[in-house]
């Protein structure tokens, strides 16, 4: 079993910087107030990511400005700074930071992080991913009352396979469902369990749900974008800050909240009040992990009637049994319709 990250950091090594700094425009709140979300959110944070490598998104400016991706921790880092190595899809590795206690989520934010996009699983068993992570991504024209009733969905079919899944907003404009997993599977298992999840959601809800990787096929539909769990992903994290001029943050929910709410409405200013009277839903996520099998099996049978594998991003190496990667649109026909 993973270590209990549970929180509590009686003295720190971090001093912020520059607290007064403006990082969000829409209510003025400071780098201050971006450092006071994380102590406040402390306990339920490190259940969520603790012991896990993160990729750096740096908002040296705040959330108006310019930003860049950085997975490397700088070499000058602090000696007790625990880190991890990652890897590309080509194979390129790197030295990522761990969310090892407070302390480390603070000395990101003094580099202009605002949130953390997170590995899924711990960085002292990297074989074993423990997450299967559901994204529910609104396709242009998409309202958040499609999120919500594919949401709903989602649940029912997890529901149905004995799986419990916990919500949480994006931040953004989705809503994300995490499922805590045995460690018992690999990237590519636990993206083959997120194929057949899509898959099946969309023979259910064809009207509401969609699968198709090529955007020129998903029309007015939640696309579930199985490749979130592909090899070396990493997924926003739950109680993470969107670079958002309202400050947004990526909140844990429970599913009878799902009609509810909106995710607009969960920021750095009013989760103080939310804890208070909510608390952390995923509080028992990690209590029982779950079993893939029955979405690995239900993947099983829609390769033995004859689906190939779902496509994959550009920046994968080729996988077996896997459909051209070329938008339909752009495929070259069959002679016989060319004439």
């Amino acid at each position: 079993m993973p270590p209990d990250y549970g929180g509590g950091v009686t003295e720190s090594r971090i001093t912020v910087s520059s607290t007064d700094k403006v990082f969000f425009a829409e209510r003025g709140e400071t780098k201050g107030d971006l450092a006071e979300h994380y102590r406040r959110v402390e306990e339920p944070l490190m259940r969520a990511v603790g012991g896990r490598p993160v990729l750096l998104q740096r908002f040296p400016d705040g959330a108006g400005g310019p930003s860049f991706f950085q997975k490397r921790v700088p070499k000058n880092a602090p000696s007790w700074l625990e880190t991890t190595t990652v890897s590309t899809p080509n194979g390129t590795t790197a030295q990522a930071l761990v969310i090892a206690d407070l302390d480390h989520v603070l000395w990101a934010i003094n580099l202009g992080c605002l949130g953390f996009h997170v590995w899924p699983y711990h960085a002292a068993t990297p074989e074993h991913i423990d997450e299967l992570r559901i994204d529910l991504d609104p396709t242009p024209g998409i309202e958040f009352a499609q999120i919500r009733a594919a949401a709903r969905e989602v649940r029912t079919l997890l529901d149905e396979l004995g799986i419990a899944g916990y919500p949480k907003t994006t931040g953004n404009k989705g809503i994300h469902v995490y499922v805590r997993l045995l460690p018992r599977w690999d990237s590519y298992q636990v993206r083959s369990a997120s194929v057949a999840l899509a898959r099946e959601l969309e023979r259910r809800r064809p009207d509401l749900i969609t699968a198709a990787w090529w955007k020129e096929e998903r029309g007015t539909r939640v696309f579930i974008d199985y490749n979130q769990n592909a090899p070396h992903k990493t997924v926003f994290g739950a109680w993470s800050v969107r670079a958002r001029p309202g400050a947004q943050v990526s909140t844990p929910l429970h599913w009878a909240e799902i009609d509810d709410i909106h995710p607009d409405q969960f920021t750095i200013a009013s989760l103080p009040a939310r804890l208070d009277e909510v608390g952390d839903p995923w509080r028992d996520i990690a209590d029982v992990p779950q079993s893939i099998q029955p979405l690995l099996d239900m993947n099983a049978r829609d390769r033995e009637a004859g689906l190939m594998d779902a496509p994959w991003p550009p920046v994968y190496p080729k996988q077996p049994d896997e459909p051209p990667r070329v938008a339909p649109s752009r495929a070259r026909k069959p002679a016989s319709e060319e004439s």
